[in-house]
């Protein structure tokens, strides 16, 4: 970042980011709620007796499977009997990163995402029935556990072959058996077997209309649940007899058991009416797959079975435990703060809606605090966590958090701020390190980014319509670059103010 104010405090921002990620790593989160102690195994508050247990098998899917399951792993070592865990593509990695740099991404393929399954698709495009080119085998082996790589946001066949797996590892199990199940950010399209009638095709179909329309992820989840297998609560079914304790890392604001991965061993909160006026209030139902459509209508009508609900006695047998999300990431990242003289404050882990809308509301933040229009001191770093959303208007390239930093740049300029005498940026992060189909998890803007992008013959309203906030920043050598950080919780934004 060329900024002039901030270049010297680049590096103590990057720390504090860096510090957030370091938090949330998937690994420790495991150990500080798994742990062997004689011949039980303690899991969050529930104690497992080793001594009348037959098996032990591990099953999840998410971007920080592989570090869960190698902490499980080492943990238990070959009391698994088997596992099978569904990460994206790029995330074999069993390490995070909490590396955090302010530029251009690098082209190394350690930090390039598989972007060909994380493009989006135009409003109603099919992806193909093998939207991935990385071949099925894809993956790798912790322990007595396979991973498996698969699509993410938009599900591929990769991830239908993985949950089928996890679907035979639970076929026959007795009340003497414990499923372990790790969820993540992503498990949602990473777990994606489709309910009977339904086809991988028709799923890929309704995630890209939805991932277009900038529905949320609740209400995304919902049509998910009602149109899978084993989500919304139908793993833990397919489980039992056996006990299943669910270890969870947060990707879903407020963190509901029923939303996280589309909750597989969660009671299901949604109802078919519920998936069906999603479709209803963003006009798609018109585009939806006829195959989902009438399943959500027979659903409706009672001509099909819910998904398990709260109160169904199959959930006395099944423990689920958040074991990191996004208001541990924020407290990590006021505590750095803290500790390099900023005042810190994280104010919410709710921030929703559009992430342009979001991206005005941070700038009058740091316009605020900027000329004394707050109760804050500064040196203040104000932070803010959640998950915006983006409505494809045009066929740039960007995601939220990039949307969200080129939004608060141009309010920042409008306020008056000009090349900026203040100290004033704002960043926004993706904690997984990918943000939409980019190499780059964020951005970082300050009041005079705007006249900078001019001088490089750009028009930073232009970008923004146009939804190519990744061209506009890059050029600037705005992004903020981490490459996959094997985590995910949420997105984090931060008003920095000298």
């Amino acid at each position: 970042m060329q900024d002039k104010i901030f270049g010297p405090k680049a590096p103590q921002i990057a720390q504090v980011l860096a510090a957030a990620l370091q938090a949330v790593d998937p690994a420790a989160a495991v150990r500080a709620h798994l742990a062997l102690e004689g011949e039980s195994l303690r899991i969050g508050a529930e104690r497992y007796d080793l001594g009348e247990i037959e098996r032990i098998l591990v099953v999840g899917g998410g971007k920080a499977g592989a570090p869960m399951a190698a902490a499980v792993a080492g943990i238990l070592g070959e009391r698994i009997s088997a596992g099978a865990v569904n990460v994206k593509y790029g995330h074999t990695a069993t390490a995070t990163r909490s590396e955090v740099r302010f530029g251009r991404p690098a082209l190394s393929p350690d930090e390039a995402p598989h972007l060909p399954d994380d493009a989006p698709l135009a409003a109603g495009e099919a992806a193909p029935a093998a939207a991935g080119a990385v071949p099925p085998t894809a993956g790798g082996v912790i322990g007595r556990i396979r991973l498996t790589e698969a699509g993410h946001p938009v599900p591929d066949q990769n991830g239908q072959a993985g949950a089928a797996r996890m679907l035979d590892l639970l076929a026959g199990l007795s009340a003497r058996d414990l499923v372990i199940v790790l969820l993540s950010g992503g498990g949602s399209a990473l777990l994606p077997l489709p309910a009977p009638g339904l086809t991988l095709a028709g799923l890929q179909t309704l995630t890209a209309l939805l991932l277009a329309c900038g529905a949320g992820i609740t209400e995304i989840n919902a049509l998910r649940k009602h149109c899978s297998h084993i989500q919304g609560g139908q793993l833990a079914r397919l489980a039992a007899p056996a006990r299943v304790a669910t270890l969870i890392l947060s990707d879903v604001v407020g963190s509901p058991l029923d939303a996280i991965a589309s909750g597989p061993t969660a009671p299901d909160r949604t109802t078919f009416a519920d998936a069906l006026a999603v479709l209803e209030r963003y006009q798609i139902v018109d585009r939806a797959p006829p195959a989902i459509l009438r399943r959500l209508q027979s659903g409706r009508d009672g001509e099909i079975p819910e998904t398990p609900k709260p109160g169904d006695p199959l959930f006395a047998r099944v423990a689920n435990l958040v074991i990191g999300d996004n208001f541990l990431a924020g407290q990590a990242a006021v505590e750095a703060a803290r500790r390099r003289g900023w005042s810190a404050h994280l104010l919410t882990t709710y921030l929703e809606g559009e992430a342009r809308t979001a991206g005005r509301l941070v700038a009058g933040l740091a316009h605020g605090v900027a000329h004394g229009q707050s109760s804050f001191t500064r040196p203040v770093c104000l932070i803010l966590g959640g998950e915006t959303t983006v409505t494809l208007r045009g066929n740039g390239r960007g995601g939220r958090n990039q949307e969200l930093a080129l939004a608060a740049a141009i309010a920042l300029e409008e306020y008056g701020a000009g090349p900026d005498p203040s100290g004033v940026a704002v960043v926004s992060l993706a904690t997984d390190g990918n943000d939409g189909p980019t190499a780059a998890a964020g951005g970082i803007v300050t009041p005079g980014a705007c006249a900078r992008g001019r001088a490089l013959g750009l028009d930073a309203q232009a970008s923004l319509d146009a939804n190519d906030s990744y061209t506009y920043l890059a050029a600037l050598e705005s992004l903020v670059v981490t490459g996959p950080t094997n985590t995910n919780v949420n997105d984090l934004t931060f008003v920095f103010c000298l």
